[in-house]
């Protein structure tokens, strides 16, 4: 815990701001984690009971749009969002197209977005090519610039099918310079914590408890099948596209622009009869 000033000074600072789409914000209580600030309330037994979940897409709020961050990079960032809730859900949840009756209904709103300084991600990717010239063998990490980090704060609840809140989340979380993924695009550090945050608000939903309380437990085989950029455990996930594996990753050490290896969403899903109706 020594380290913790020292970790937290060169993180980016991400506002827990209320975007007004929640049902009710009067009984969050503060729970944060290491990295993350966070928000929540849930009725435990209410979520516990429900076996089906469905995901309206993510959404901006007005003050979280920039002129430095495109239209396309905001559907990135949003649609990785719900990738990462719909893969976290279906580890205890049945996850059903989003025109389908559930017993939750999954909904979050970006409510705030820093962007990413480009100029200072490529300097610290040229300094790690250099390292690894100069320092051939010698596993020396090499920390970003503490400058232009970006963040991401987000707001999402779950309702259940009466339209009664079960489940909700103010969240949190900036880039820092000693950890993560740093892409050399302005919504680059956005887009990584998206996926941070639909991790925890489905732990969240999964466990009944607060996701920052407990480490979690080791992944389903259909999650680490979708990780590696498999087809997804329920076919309502397809929606969102599919993981970028191995070559995330990769595209990730490097800092390649998201734009750039993220395909995006996988297609509008299948009306049923049913939902038609």
């Amino acid at each position: 815990m020594v380290l913790m000033p020292f970790f937290t000074a060169g993180c980016a600072m991400a506002p827990l701001d209320e975007g007004g789409s929640l049902a009710s914000y009067s009984d969050l209580t503060q729970a944060d984690g290491l990295l993350a600030k966070s928000k929540l309330r849930i009725s435990k037994d209410a979520v516990l009971a429900a076996k089906t979940v469905r995901i309206v897409p993510t959404v901006f709020a007005g003050a979280a749009s920039h002129d430095t961050i495109s239209e396309d990079q905001r559907k990135l960032v949003a649609n990785a969002v719900d990738r990462s809730l719909c893969a976290g859900l279906s580890e205890r949840f049945q996850v059903v197209d989003a025109a389908e009756t559930a017993d939750l209904t999954v909904h979050a709103v970006v409510t705030n977005m820093a962007a990413t300084n480009e100029a200072a991600v490529a300097a610290t990717k040229i300094a790690s090519v250099a390292k690894s010239i100069l320092l051939p063998g010698i596993p020396v990490p090499t920390p970003r610039l503490p400058i232009g980090l970006g963040s991401l704060s987000m707001e999402a609840e779950a309702r259940g099918s009466g339209g009664a809140q079960e489940a909700a989340m103010v969240w949190g979380r900036g880039a820092n310079f000693l950890s993560g993924s740093a892409r050399v695009s302005s919504s680059g550090d956005a887009y990584e914590l998206a996926s941070a945050f639909g991790d925890d608000f489905s732990k969240l939903l999964v466990t009944g408890e607060n996701p920052f309380k407990n480490l979690s437990g080791p992944p389903s085989m259909e999650r680490l099948q979708s990780l590696a950029g498999g087809a997804p455990k329920y076919s309502a996930c397809a929606v969102f596209g599919r993981e970028q594996g191995v070559g995330g990753l990769l595209s990730g050490a490097v800092g390649l622009p998201p734009e750039w290896t993220d395909k995006g969403a996988g297609g509008a899903p299948p009306v049923t009869q049913a939902a038609a109706q």
